[in-house]
């Protein structure tokens, strides 16, 4: 579904990520794991066309999607949520979510499915959403990006600002969604959570996969447990 191959990508000429390849099937859960300032955003922000890479190839369900802008992409099936959620404060749930169909109307039966998914927001579709928690924020963000209807949703540091109990229960929705069948590719710092979750990953440091694995072996890695699981 996704291939990227030896993707360079920065800001103002001077490039953050250096030749990444990866892969993404279909119904895969993949995540790219590192520690702050590796890359990860950069990485994501240049597959989803926020930002021009330098070098290299994005291909997403078989077509080259490089030098796209990020709209045209998202509508072929990719879904991006960034780890500074950009809701807008002013308007209520409801409009937030209603965005991710633009420039339609959301669907019934996916607003419901989203509302299931996160329970919390259907006592709150008319609260601004900048009177939110961070958890509840969260929850609005991502259930904006699959009123999109994706194919593949990328998120970002997924666990930003929240507390373990709320971080266990963002994963706990990432698991429902992929039992759904939706492809998913995520970084993380919040290691044991996203090796938990998905099939593989990616070990992302200054700017280069220095390691590819399952995330069963990366849980095993002793160099993987650790600088990211604290096990010596």
């Amino acid at each position: 579904m996704l291939e990227v191959e030896e993707l360079s990508v920065g800001y103002l000429g001077d490039d953050v990520v250096h030749g990444v390849t990866l892969t993404v099937a279909p119904g895969e859960a993949v995540a790219v794991i590192g520690s702050n300032g590796a890359g990860k955003t950069t990485l994501f922000r240049g597959i989803c066309g926020l930002l021009t890479a330098s070098h290299g190839r994005v291909t997403f369900d078989g077509e080259d999607v490089s030098g796209q802008p990020a709209h045209k992409i998202s509508r072929r099936g990719l879904a991006f949520v960034p780890a500074e959620r950009h809701l807008f404060p002013g308007m209520t749930v409801k409009e937030n979510l209603a965005l991710g169909a633009y420039p339609g109307r959301p669907d019934p039966a996916t607003m419901d499915f989203v509302l299931s998914l996160f329970p919390q927001l259907a006592d709150r579709l008319s609260q601004h959403a900048g009177t939110m928690s961070g958890g509840e924020q969260q929850m609005v963000a991502v259930g904006r990006a699959l009123v999109s209807r994706p194919r593949l949703l990328l998120l970002d540091e997924p666990t930003t600002g929240l507390a373990p109990k709320l971080a266990k229960a963002a994963y706990e929705a990432l698991a429902t969604l992929r039992s759904e069948g939706l492809t998913l590719l995520l970084a993380e710092q919040q290691v044991p959570l996203a090796l938990d979750l998905t099939d593989r990953g990616y070990v992302l440091e200054n700017g280069r996969v220095q390691l590819e694995s399952s995330s069963e072996e990366l849980r095993r890695n002793p160099e993987v447990r650790r600088a990211y699981l604290g096990i010596t």
